[in-house]
């Protein structure tokens, strides 16, 4: 990242120390990209919904879902506290966790 890209926080639930991520970043590639894991069979490819994170705080600081999350929080009935992180884009600071880590 460059010294004058905007950035935003992601913070963690538990056990991980807070990330930086440039403005407009897909949720789960960023944090593929720190080696942090999040699970996913598809690849990021948004069919899976294996990749669902809880958006603890900062909710209004991600894209809205698009049309192939609404579909799959439609068919899957994702509970409104949770995205499909390789579908979501980070706006502001947030925090996150998952189940699994």
């Amino acid at each position: 990242m460059s010294e004058d890209q905007k950035t935003h926080k992601i913070r963690f639930k538990k056990g991980r120390e807070p990330i930086d991520v440039p403005d407009g970043a897909i949720l789960m590639e960023a944090l593929v990209e720190r080696d942090i894991p999040v699970a996913s069979s598809c690849g990021g490819e948004g069919v899976c919904t294996k990749c669902i994170l809880d958006i603890v705080e900062g909710r209004e600081n991600l894209s809205k879902p698009n049309e192939l999350e609404l579909d799959l929080i439609d068919i899957h009935d994702i509970p409104k506290n949770k995205r499909v992180s390789c579908q979501t884009e980070i706006f502001g600071d947030i925090t996150i966790d998952a189940p699994y880590w």
